[in-house]
């Protein structure tokens, strides 16, 4: 740190400014700023040779101590916890602490072959004092730092880590240094699951994530400019890219943010003395003021477009969340028309040619119909946040990439199926029978557990935007989804006139029922099969000799049901025993099944290496993901992907095919569709040739898009 030279071109530049004519006073400023952070950083050199001196006994203003998550395995990397709390009115500082302040210094003592990563900061909050920008937590804070075991460790052994941890605590008018040896061991454990402690989930829910696709930056003399690849779906209240590098920007300059399609472009004045210039910029973008939220980016040079239409930031904030409810009703509506919903619309059909019987059971059955989609739909959203913010790498749809949980719906495929047959009758809650509100709750749950997996237009952005906003925003979004997929419901319902328009009650109904056996049937064929391409050969003829034995006790009941015999509660055991019996046996029949044929365009499996490959090539690539359980990613594959045109377009153009398969669960592939504010699949990307920013392609594809775009 060469404050000298720093001060001395401060009182130049301090001095040119003065002599020019009318000054407007900015000279002044800027020698005022100049001269206070001078000071500053003499002050804060002499608190780091403090902090060098022997430690004395007096409490610390910032308690702290060190935590280790669980017991590891040789070789293995687990995090531990350097937990900071400041006491009322003080505050420390982010790894960059801004204009003023001093980041956490960090010595570690452990066993030979163990080695620290590098340390993991929750998003930070400005704090601006006299014109200075700081960077800060007034609040309990938590820096996770991952540990890697040497492979040498010795199973059952214990390692002792030592810390010696150094920072500044301040208030807005005194700071002082501060430090702590703190210690912890690890166990070296000889493999399988140990305890561990909950606390990290909840402090890495506050990490600001990777944003997975690189940022692109340019720098002039004036200011650093930035183009962050995020969804336009994305509300932001109250942005500011806190960047990791030293003077590089003027830290207490407004930043100017602005949309162009999917790229958020940021505008900072460049730092008014001895501006650096690195070649790779790191930072965190902060996306909304006071909650916490945020994403971690790294930046590379590159092309920056023009600013676009500037962002609303406090005042829009409303307005941003309101459009994404909209979509996400939106997306809930369409998604009554989408393939992957087509099954269950044989239970909506039945429910609603009953509707028309009486008009008090009509709305008590719309309203329980849509509370069951609703909890539904609330219940898998707070499963898919909870493990996110556990560190688990999921995304929407998450149960569908779980062997045991298609196992469950092939089951009650084949117990919907029996029934729609007249093979047996539901005693409770009774599905297609004489209606109910617990008949119409339960099939409100069955709907949107079988008719979310796939996405569709609009539902895809809200459901994006759901991962990255605070939990009960994302909630919200989610359970107006489930609105949306009710809605048609709902409507008829509560309307007399479409009510009217319904059929009424009578024979015909037996017939219709047996009609929708077809596509019921026709769904756990297809779990069947998906059962193949989760766990292999031998766990789908397990669960296909299960589904037949459920059908053939089904068909018993059903007989004694018809001599007037009680049926309903041993068949529901037995049910029940078999489905229990057959996932205890699941993880022994399991296999790794065979990848899928190659297509006809030749498509490369997905990773980040192979994209910036085939994108070093300057070809034009087109990236798409998809999953056996998504209908709408099989239909469009079929209908417009994987086609003879497409491929005569693609090889003419040399465009290189990329697929990411995301039937089975892939963190990777899950940390590059959160990057591009995709909840779930299917997802098209189409990148031109060059090195231009990619277009996201929509969820309904047709084979003229895809031409179209090779031919440009």
């Amino acid at each position: 740190m060469n404050s000298g030279a720093d001060f001395a071109k401060a009182l130049m530049a301090g001095r040119r400014g003065l002599r020019k004519p009318n000054g407007d006073g900015k000279a002044h400023r800027m020698l005022y700023r100049a001269i206070v952070a001078f000071i500053l950083r003499i002050a804060l050199q002499c608190a780091a040779a403090m902090l060098a001196l022997p430690a004395h006994a007096a409490p610390t203003n910032i308690s702290a101590s060190l935590a280790v998550e669980r017991a590891a395995t040789p070789g293995e990397t687990i995090d531990l916890a350097i937990i900071m709390r400041p006491a009322p009115g003080w505050h420390g500082y982010w790894s960059n602490p801004g204009d003023a302040g001093l980041g956490m210094q960090l010595d570690w003592k452990v066993p030979y072959g163990t080695v620290p990563g590098k340390p993991l900061y929750p998003v930070p909050q400005t704090l601006l004092i006299q014109g200075l920008m700081n960077h800060v937590y007034a609040s309990e804070y938590v820096v996770i730092v991952p540990l890697k075991i040497s492979r040498d460790a010795v199973a059952g052994a214990t390692l002792p880590i030592a810390l010696e941890a150094q920072w500044l605590a301040c208030t807005d008018k005194i700071c002082v240094p501060e430090r702590a040896s703190l210690a912890a061991t690890v166990t070296v454990a000889p493999g399988g699951a140990s305890a561990r402690d909950a606390r990290f989930d909840l402090w890495r829910q506050h990490l600001p994530p990777p944003l997975g696709a690189p940022a692109k930056f340019t720098l002039d003399a004036r200011q650093l400019r930035m183009a962050i690849p995020l969804p336009a779906s994305v509300a932001l209240r109250g942005p500011h890219v806190f960047i990791g590098e030293d003077k590089v920007v003027d830290y207490a300059s407004p930043q100017a943010f602005s949309r162009v399609g999917d790229t958020l472009v940021v505008e900072i004045p460049r730092a008014k003395f001895a501006p650096a210039s690195p070649t790779a910029l790191t930072g965190v973008l902060r996306l909304a003021s006071g909650q916490g939220d945020g994403l971690t980016i790294a930046a590379e040079p590159g092309a920056v477009p023009p600013a676009g239409a500037p962002l609303e930031t406090e005042s829009g904030s409303g307005s941003g969340l309101a459009m994404l409810l909209l979509a996400a009703l939106a997306g809930g509506l369409l998604l009554n028309i989408m393939p992957c919903v087509f099954p269950i619309l044989s239970l909506k059909a039945l429910s609603l040619a009953r509707a028309g019987e009486s008009e008090a059971d009509a709305r008590r059955e719309g309203l329980a119909y849509t509370a069951g989609v609703m909890t539904a739909c609330v219940a898998l959203g707070a499963m898919l946040l909870a493990l996110r913010g556990a560190g688990q790498q999921v995304g929407w749809a998450f149960q569908l990439q779980e062997p045991g949980v298609v196992a469950v719906l092939l089951v009650l495929a084949t117990a919907l199926t029996a029934n729609f047959l007249g093979a047996f009758e539901f005693a409770v809650p009774g599905f297609v029978r004489a209606g109910s509100a617990q008949g119409a709750f339960a099939t409100g749950l069955l709907a949107a557990f079988v008719a979310t997996p796939c996405t569709g237009p609009f539902m895809a952005a809200a459901m994006g935007a759901a991962l990255l906003l605070p939990a009960a925003q994302g909630l919200a979004l989610f359970a107006t989804l489930g609105l949306g997929i009710s809605l048609p419901f709902l409507a008829i319902a509560f309307v007399p006139g479409l009510r009217a328009r319904l059929p009424r009650p009578g024979a015909w109904m037996t017939s219709f029922r047996r009609w929708m056996a077809l596509p019921m049937g026709l769904t756990g064929l297809a779990l069947l099969w998906l059962c193949w391409r989760l766990g292999g050969a031998p766990f789908a003829a397990l669960w296909l000799a299960i589904a037949a034995a459920i059908a053939a006790l089904l068909v018993i009941t059903g007989k004694r049901q018809r001599r007037g015999l009680a049926a309903s509660k041993p068949a529901l055991l037995m049910l029940a025993a078999l489905t229990a019996a057959g996932l205890a046996v699941t993880p022994f029949v399991q296999r790794t099944p065979a990848p899928p044929e190659q297509g006809i365009l030749g498509a490369k499996p997905f990773s980040e290496s192979a994209l910036a490959q085939a994108r070093a090539s300057g070809k034009p690539v087109f990236l798409y993901f998809t999953a056996d359980w998504c209908l709408t990613c099989k239909v469009n594959e079929r209908v417009a992907i994987e086609r003879e045109d497409v491929r005569e377009a693609f090889a003419k153009a040399g465009v290189t095919v990329l697929v990411g398969d995301w039937t089975r669960r892939d963190p990777a592939i899950t940390r590059f569709l959160t990057a591009q504010g995709a909840a779930g699949v299917p997802l098209y990307l189409w990148y031109p040739e060059g090195r231009g920013a990619n277009e996201q392609l929509q969820q309904l594809l047709t084979p003229a898009a895809l031409i179209d775009r090779a031919a440009k």
